[in-house]
């Protein structure tokens, strides 16, 4: 394997648990874009927050359309792939440097892969 450096983060999708001061605070020190939905007791923060924008759409009733139009929705796909990651290849790492993390997470998603490639049903439409 070749030696991967540290991903740059694009988005941050959690649910309502992450939307605290301190995750808003990270995400935007790693330059990303956060989609967290508001509490349903929320306020508005201080100054352009990009949380606003959720908290206004949940007091206008349109949390819904936000989460349409923020892509929210991807955040359950993916946790769906983590479980079924998790089961198939175990919730832990074997090895302790993060080097040899990164190989076995590597190898372990090729497996997903191959196996996920294996056993994708063909469908054909009968009349």
């Amino acid at each position: 394997l070749k030696k991967m450096g540290r991903r740059k983060v694009g988005k941050v999708t959690g649910d309502g648990a992450y939307d605290t001061k301190e995750c808003y605070r990270e995400i935007a020190r790693k330059n990303a874009i956060p989609c967290i939905p508001p509490r349903s007791n929320a306020r508005y923060w201080r100054g352009d927050h990009p949380r606003n924008n959720a908290v206004k759409a949940l007091k206008q009733g349109q949390l819904a359309q936000w989460k349409h139009d923020t892509g929210y929705h991807q955040r359950s796909l993916a946790e769906t792939a983590m479980w079924r990651f998790k089961i198939l290849t175990g919730d832990r790492f074997r090895y302790h440097s993060y080097n040899a993390q990164v190989g076995e997470g590597y190898v372990r998603v090729a497996v997903l892969n191959k196996l996920t490639r294996l056993g994708m049903p063909v469908s054909e439409m009968v009349r």
